[in-house]
């Protein structure tokens, strides 16, 4: 893409009302513009970390099993009646009417909604155990949105739900799902740690948020320094078919203490000794097993093979896809702005022409955007007819993994230059090893 046909209104300032520094680099570096009070417009450069992070996402929730559907936003009221959430869930849900007085509501989650689906098509035990997952807009009327995207109201969520036929059966979905989110995590680059929570306006009695490092973080979190491996690989080598192993796996992990402030535990940490560390954190992920909660409430009854009847076991599992793009931000930036890991990046490469008005910059530039275009690699082209100073300001700021530089002096030593945005670190080489690079 050139910038010359782009949509990146960047900005030099930070904006007054923004006080976390991922609020303020989504806005300086044209992510998104707030439309309302905790309500966003994602812009290009947005869009595409967004659809990133979907994909990951997406690519775990099929290998671990789970089925994609898309459910609506808007919901009837009537089914959280027959949960009896309706009157319980607070002021965060978003009540409204149509046109004929029936009440609806924007959805903030959607275990209603799965529950009726289901308990409408599924009669069997034989069409059970299922989870099924979507990615939707969501609305939770917070009374004070702050922080961006961290705490909006309006959200993108990939939420799942699993049916099981007895407890043994949801236990083993959890623990797929548990796993899924650690090689979820850890794909974006992010370590995250999952701990015991609780189970808030979901319910349920076994419920672990996920939680990512960052220096900034909401939440003061306490771990055990074990966290600090690739947790991630270690659950490659399991089979998440086998619920033994998988649940000996996961009891496994979690054997290593973390724990939020709110739920420390003094023997724990004693026990851990100089091996315990602290840090700053940020929830993305939370995941509940929460039995027949809603298969009851709702009546959902399967056929057993020996003529009896079952509610089915359920659980949830959410993680904040919009959310992410902010907590990666915290995790991942410096002085002079984004710096995004590889994977979720909206570009690969920003290309930089030095000398818009030199023809031999120009053509140089040119070549090379049509052969990074050719070798599949997502490229941000700067063919703005600016000074290189606002060039490097630019691109330092939307964080893209990688800078190629074409310069006059360069082109006439035969050679441009690769910056990696992460270290700095800069490097001469041939257009042609560049590529080479690049494409590896």
């Amino acid at each position: 893409m050139r910038l010359t046909r782009y949509f990146l209104p960047v900005t030099k300032e930070t904006p007054a009302d923004a006080q976390i520094v991922s609020h303020q680099l989504m806005l300086r570096a044209g992510l998104v513009r707030q439309t309302a009070a905790g309500i966003y417009a994602w812009l290009p450069l947005g869009k595409r970390v967004l659809a990133n992070i979907e994909r990951i996402v997406r690519e775990e929730q099929d290998r671990a099993g789970a089925l994609e559907m898309l459910m609506p936003t808007i919901q009837s009221a009537d089914l959280w009646r027959e949960s009896e959430r309706y009157d319980a869930y607070g002021p965060e849900m978003l009540r409204i009417a149509d046109r004929h007085g029936r009440e609806m509501l924007y959805g903030p989650t959607n275990e209603e909604m799965i529950t009726a689906l289901f308990r409408d098509a599924v009669k069997s035990y034989r069409d059970l155990p299922r989870i099924l997952y979507h990615i939707q807009w969501k609305f939770r009327d917070e009374v004070r949105p702050r922080f961006g995207v961290m705490r909006g109201r309006e959200f993108l969520m990939k939420d799942a739900y699993s049916f099981d036929l007895d407890e043994a059966g949801a236990r083993h979905s959890y623990n797929r799902m548990f796993i899924a989110y650690l090689r979820t995590f850890a794909r974006m680059g992010l370590t995250a740690i999952p701990m015991q929570a609780d189970t808030g306006p979901i319910g349920g009695d076994l419920s672990h948020e996920f939680i990512i490092l960052a220096p900034s973080g909401e939440s003061e979190v306490f771990y055990h320094k074990a966290w600090e491996a690739d947790r991630a690989a270690e659950a490659e080598g399991v089979d998440a078919n086998d619920a033994a192993a998988l649940q000996a796996f996961v009891a496994g992990l979690t054997n290593d203490y973390a724990a939020t402030d709110e739920k420390r535990d003094d023997a724990r940490e004693q026990a851990a000794g100089a091996d315990l560390r602290t840090s700053r954190g940020i929830e993305v992920g939370h995941i509940f097993y929460f039995g027949t909660k809603y298969t009851k409430a709702m009546n959902m009854i399967v056929q057993m093979p020996d003529g009896g009847q079952v509610h089915p076991e359920m659980g949830s599992y959410g993680i904040g896809v919009s959310r992410l793009v902010g907590a990666l931000i915290e995790a991942s930036h410096d002085a002079a702005g984004i710096v995004w890991p590889e994977a979720v990046a909206p570009f690969k490469v920003g290309l930089i022409n030095m000398r818009a008005d030199d023809p031999r910059c120009a053509a140089a530039a040119d070549e090379l955007y049509g052969k990074l275009g050719i070798a599949g690699i997502d490229t941000l082209y700067d063919d703005r007819d600016e000074r290189g100073g606002a060039k490097f300001a630019t691109m330092d700021l939307i964080g893209l993994p990688w800078q190629l530089i074409v310069g006059p002096k360069g082109l006439e030593r035969g050679v441009v230059e690769l910056k990696r945005r992460a270290t700095g670190e800069r490097e001469e080489l041939s257009a042609e090893s560049a590529l080479a690079r690049l494409a590896g």
